[in-house]
């Protein structure tokens, strides 16, 4: 009896474990989905927020350099403030790009693409190519980011330093010349941001499309 009560559990149990299995499958392919998307949103945060701390990093080297300025040790510690800023927000910045590469890339290796259902196959490559595409356009508006970043705290670093030797009048109007450019690069750093939010902006539209 306990023979034949085991072999009619046989398929109950194969049942249950491919239900298991395909639920597992759905599970983590959805987990990978969140992380995806929230890396994705941690990665436009950053940008949104490096726009913001460029304006203030300029802002304060702007009044720092500005011809009379009552008080440079002042000015000098308000800027020094707002480059840590810039740079705790650069490394943030590089870590969550990276993170966003790697778990993008996890994704769609790992999309489930093999269905019996021919209809719901072609579905399926459909939707993955067209995530892929759309994601692929954060990566292009990146192309030279990462080293106009990387330009922009450097200088602006170095000119902290520099002002830490000599802040005297004479100090502060030799490094006027560098101050300005980095000034300028800075500007150019927040509009070179523009196109990676709207790309951001596109992938989110197309993975949470209603129709």
């Amino acid at each position: 009896m306990r023979t034949k009560f085991s072999k009619a559990l046989l398929p109950l149990v194969a049942l249950f474990g491919a239900i298991f299995y395909l639920t597992g499958c759905a599970t983590i392919g959805m987990d990978r989905a969140t992380k995806v998307t929230d890396i994705m949103q941690e990665l436009e945060n950053d940008y949104q927020q490096a726009t913001l701390q460029i304006d203030a990093t300029n802002a304060s080297l702007a009044s720092l350099i500005r011809p009379g300025q009552q008080d440079p040790q002042q000015a000098y510690k308000d800027y020094t403030k707002e480059v840590n800023k810039m740079e705790t927000l650069g490394q943030r910045l590089n870590k969550h790009t990276e993170e966003m590469q790697n778990r993008r890339d996890e994704y769609f290796e790992q999309w489930e693409s093999s269905y019996a259902n021919p209809d719901i196959q072609e579905l399926s490559e459909q939707r993955r190519a067209e995530l892929r595409a759309a994601h692929e356009k954060i990566p292009v508006a990146s192309i030279g980011v990462k080293g106009s970043l990387q330009s922009y705290l450097t200088d602006t670093r170095e000119i902290q330093r520099y002002l830490s030797n000599d802040l005297s009048p004479h100090g502060i109007e030799s490094i006027k010349p560098v101050a300005h450019k980095a000034i300028r690069d800075g500007d150019r750093l927040q509009e070179s941001i523009k196109p990676i939010l709207t790309a951001i902006g596109q992938v989110k539209s197309v993975m949470f499309q209603s129709n």
